[in-house]
């Protein structure tokens, strides 16, 4: 089973101003001359990891790594104006104009992939491939799932502490109601929503229990950004049309892809992934049968490795 290549520091660190009070931090590690690869991560609002920079080979690939709006070491931090979708599909080309590169591979998994392929779908000629995990077209049957009913059911134990932020009588709209706190003035009330909104998307996210995932959720600086900027997009539909991935599929006609997905996802059900892959007939489907949704789970590091691999002998 294929494993992270090993730890890598960047060659190169920046700050990009983009939209006011916008700026985003920016790395590249890996080969300079290598195959332009972009890791679009998680969230929104996640931030990247140093693990993130791993699942590429460093001789052959430029790994190019960045903080989407209000997210990790992007500053305003967990800031909401001027934040979204449209938005970050635009700092992605600003990067990738500000790096001189004219083609480059999508490695994104979660909101990466739904980032990665709206992006793809804006600009096609911008891009060489796409590897995407967890896959979420960020529909409101989605939306539901995770956040009114349907995860519920199979973690009713994590989501009753989902819940108990909540008034019962607010209960109906459980988006609305913890965007009402996450933007309100209450720091109290505000940190305590960002850290349960989180905390549940953390303890759902793998097959078996992983303590280091629940952790990395539950930070402080992670659950603000985490919580406010998904609330924000969720709430806001994500600033896109309903199905319009789907919608707009043909644009990835001449794009190859691959897809890993767990099969026990929760977060993001097998069934967007699946509709998909039939959607788009240069895509491959690898599910994993021993997974859930996180990227940190080893089936799907293997997978996802064995796909950068296989990427670059389509692209090179």
């Amino acid at each position: 089973m294929r494993t992270l290549f090993p730890k890598i520091k960047p060659y190169n660190e920046f700050r990009l101003a983009v939209d006011e009070p916008h700026e985003l931090y920016v790395e590249e590690c890996g080969n300079p001359q290598g195959v332009p690869a972009l890791f679009v991560h998680g969230g929104p609002g996640a931030g990247c990891e140093s693990y993130h920079r791993r699942f590429f080979d460093p001789e052959i690939y430029r790994i190019i790594l960045f903080d989407q709006r209000g997210a990790g070491r992007s500053t305003p931090h967990a800031e909401l104006s001027g934040n979204n979708t449209q938005a970050l599909v635009a700092d992605m080309e600003s990067i990738r104009e500000h790096l001189h590169i004219e083609q480059w591979v999508l490695f994104g998994g979660s909101w990466g992939s739904t980032l990665s392929l709206i992006y793809a779908e804006t600009h096609p000629e911008r891009v060489l491939g796409l590897i995407l995990r967890g896959i979420f077209l960020c529909r409101q049957r989605e939306i539901d799932w995770f956040y009114q009913e349907g995860a519920s059911r199979i973690f009713p134990d994590a989501w009753q502490e989902f819940l108990n932020v909540i008034p019962v009588r607010e209960r109906k709209d459980m988006v609305s109601a913890y965007h009402d706190r996450l933007v309100g003035d209450d720091e109290i009330s505000r940190l305590s929503a960002a850290r349960a909104w989180s905390i549940w998307e953390g303890r759902t996210s793998t097959l078996k229990p992983k303590t280091s995932v629940v952790e990395f959720f539950g930070q402080t600086h992670t659950a603000l950004s985490l919580a406010r900027i998904e609330c924000h997009f969720f709430k806001n539909k994500i600033f896109l049309e309903e199905n319009q991935i789907l919608n707009d599929i043909d644009r990835l006609a001449n794009i190859p892809g691959i897809i890993v997905q767990g099969r026990y996802d929760v977060v993001c059900p097998m069934e967007s992934a699946w509709e998909l892959h039939r959607a788009w007939p240069l895509s491959d489907l690898d599910v994993i049968s021993d997974a859930g949704h996180s990227a940190t789970e080893p089936g799907i590091v293997d997978a996802l490795v064995k796909a950068t691999q296989t990427m670059y002998g389509r692209v090179e």
